[in-house]
């Protein structure tokens, strides 16, 4: 009965919010569309969308803004299920924003490194960021090479594993995507007993334990098939947090001789075993529908816990990335069934 109580106010609302998601046949018509302006029209027309696209001028109707429309949906979603948190909710709720947090420092980091001549653009992040981040947006875009950027971290959490990568020398964008991902995963890991207790805890280390072992296989798939590594530079790339792939089993799949042999052993893993991946899936397509079916089961089973929110932001970061792709696809003239297959993953 306690978490009943304890999440009433968050579940109703979420329940609100995902009644207002898109659903497969919305998707079916995107694809159809023919102009970036007909998927704005559609989108009009959604309550998750509508409010934000009428207040922005027509003249500013092309890609570039429409996405950050999408995101700022996303963050007035975040910031609703905020407002309904309890103490408890709202302590997850940072420990989930880190994934955002992780996604602007990324993004600076192309800037800085790739010496872009547009300026930064993350003015429509700042009131966000703002209010619930570690993170200052003001400082952030003044950063115009790494030694700045990293310094501009400084009162940040980030500050010190990227000190330590600049001050090794000679890093590379890559290495520091890896060390954000590795310190990232690393943390919630550590993280999640200080801030979860008993079931909460389960379900956290359920998702947050198959992500990484998914994240794990993707890369290390992605590693002997595109760039032919070795194993013990493949190692490097991969989180060293093993849930239910043991480390015996995960070192069969790095030393694999290739990419064929490893998807071999991969459907004996656990998640081949639960899931019956189909061979014509690609592994990102697998890594999200194990995911979905993953949060769709746990809320199912626990609609009173973090399963509920967990599973809501999945499926709206979810309809960000079709309906972003959506966009790029209809931008280039592909047809509807080629849009569909760039889609792929899940839907509400």
């Amino acid at each position: 009965m306690g978490n009943v109580m304890a999440y009433s106010g968050i579940v109703t609302k979420v329940r609100a919010m995902q009644a207002k998601l898109l659903t497969k046949e919305d998707f079916d018509n995107i694809a159809a569309m023919k102009s970036v302006l007909d998927i704005i029209s559609f989108l009009k027309g959604k309550p998750a969308y509508s409010e934000l696209l009428n207040q922005m001028d027509e003249s500013l109707y092309h890609r570039g803004n429409i996405e950050k429309i999408l995101y700022q949906s996303l963050y007035n979603d975040y910031t609703r299920l905020f407002r309904f948190g309890g103490i408890e909710q709202k302590k997850f709720l940072k420990l989930y924003l880190k994934r955002y947090e992780v996604d602007v420092i990324n993004y600076c980091l192309r800037i800085v490194f790739n010496h872009y001549d547009k300026p930064f653009d993350l003015n429509y992040k700042k009131e966000f960021f703002d209010r619930y981040s570690q993170i200052s947006i003001d400082r952030l875009i003044t950063s115009q090479n790494i030694d700045e950027l990293v310094d501009n971290l400084k009162d940040t959490e980030y500050y010190t594993p990227l000190k330590r990568l600049r001050d090794s020398g000679a890093a590379t964008l890559f290495d520091y995507d890896l060390a954000l991902d590795l310190y990232y995963f690393t943390t919630l890991w550590k993280s999640k007993r200080r801030i979860l207790k008993k079931k909460e805890l389960e379900l956290f280390t359920r998702d947050c334990g198959s992500r990484i072992d998914l994240l794990n296989l993707q890369w290390i798939y992605r590693a002997k098939k595109y760039y032919h590594m070795l194993p013990p530079d493949i190692y490097t790339l991969t989180i060293p947090i093993h849930y239910r792939i043991h480390v015996d089993e995960f070192k069969a799949l790095v030393e694999a001789p290739s990419a064929d042999e490893f998807r071999k052993l991969m459907e004996s893993t656990a998640y081949a075993r639960k899931y019956d991946f189909e061979q014509k899936k690609t592994i990102e397509q697998m890594y999200k529908e194990c995911l979905y079916r993953l949060y769709i089961a746990d809320r199912r089973n626990n609609p009173w816990s973090i399963a509920s929110i967990t599973t809501y932001l999945f499926l709206k970061e979810e309809e960000i990335y079709k309906l972003t792709t959506a966009l790029e696809c209809v931008r280039y003239g592909l047809t509807r069934q080629e849009t569909l297959g760039y889609l792929g993953g899940v839907t509400n």
